[in-house]
């Protein structure tokens, strides 16, 4: 019979609880999740917590969540208000966009600020259709984390009007150097050898592979290299705001 109690309890607070938080959801503005930025995202995160403690434990005072939701709410509104009038609020309680991209090289010092590894970006850049890093003018992590992607003016995406011809050439490359490490199982594929890519390398005056943060090399074989001492001090590159 206790049992009995304690289920239609908690179906009771599942019921009220849902059209509330569904409510204060609508209340704090259409947004996709993957688009949130960090503030928005601890909003949730702390609603969830709210919610899942109030269906969870029976102990926990049923009005006590609702006037916390509301509370949360609200806080996230004003927050919302006071960042649109205030842009240097704005700029204090969120990420700003980071250059991790320039004209085909990394920003290693930027990358390791905002914690990304190269896996991460180029991930990114196919989920772009950028297959070649050095098609990229300039790429840019957001406050939501995603990657904005300027290509290379000779780059950019034409018509076939524009074009004039009825196909597309792909662009295409693949990493053989990651961070100091070659990867010579794709240097085999391409029916290349460690020995060429180190002569590749010295014919760009580039004595060691510790030098070189990033490398690929495309069906033509063509060479691009991203050196981990390009723009060192990234304090030189024009910042980028919200």
């Amino acid at each position: 019979m206790e049992m009995l109690k304690e289920l239609s309890i908690l179906l009771g607070r599942i019921v009220t609880i849902f059209p509330l938080m569904l409510a204060i959801a609508l209340y704090m503005g259409k947004r996709s999740i993957g688009e949130l930025p960090i503030f928005d995202f601890l909003v949730i995160i702390i609603l969830g917590a709210v919610v899942g403690a109030d269906i969870a434990d029976p102990q926990i005072e049923h009005i006590h969540t609702a006037v916390a939701i509301v509370l949360i709410g609200i806080f996230q509104k004003v927050v919302s208000i006071l960042k649109i009038k205030y842009r240097k609020f704005g700029h204090i309680i969120t990420f700003e966009p980071t250059v991790v991209i320039w004209d085909g090289q990394f920003i290693v010092p930027n990358l390791k600020e905002i914690r990304y590894s190269i896996d991460n970006v180029l991930q990114m850049l196919r989920e772009n259709d950028v297959f070649d890093i050095s098609d990229v003018h300039l790429g840019i992590v957001e406050a939501n984390g995603k990657l904005s992607v300027l290509k290379k003016v000779n780059k950019a995406e034409l018509t076939v009007e524009d074009m004039n011809i009825t196909g597309k050439v792909v662009s295409l490359s693949y990493p053989i150097v990651v961070d100091g490490k070659v990867h010579r199982d794709t240097l085999a594929k391409l029916n290349l050898s460690e020995s060429w890519l180190r002569e590749q390398l010295k014919n760009n005056k580039i004595n060691s592979l510790e030098e070189v943060f990033f490398a690929s090399v495309n069906m033509k074989k063509e060479l691009h290299i991203s050196l981990k001492e390009y723009m060192k001090d990234a304090n030189k590159i024009i910042p980028i705001y919200n």
